[in-house]
């Protein structure tokens, strides 16, 4: 009876990941804006707290507050990018 052939098996390579080069860093932007906003948004709170919610907008009182948290909650969402 004939023998059947052997199959050859090719030597493994692994995959190569072409469009991947070192790991990505920050934007040079994300730094600056995400500690600006944070020191904004305390600043904010700090004028209104001290000029008994008539600064830094005369008209709104108390919602200047939430111009300030606001401020301070958008630097803290920045850093969730920061690598």
């Amino acid at each position: 009876m004939p023998e059947s052939r052997s199959r050859k098996k090719k030597t493994y390579t692994p995959p190569t990941t072409a469009g991947a080069s070192a790991p990505k860093g920050n934007p040079a932007w994300l730094v600056p804006v995400m500690v600006g906003l944070m020191v904004a948004g305390l600043a904010w709170l700090v004028v209104t707290y001290i000029s008994g919610a008539e600064w830094p907008i005369p008209g709104i009182g108390n919602g200047n507050l939430a111009v300030g948290f606001a401020l301070v909650i958008a630097g803290f969402a920045l850093t969730t990018r920061w690598r």
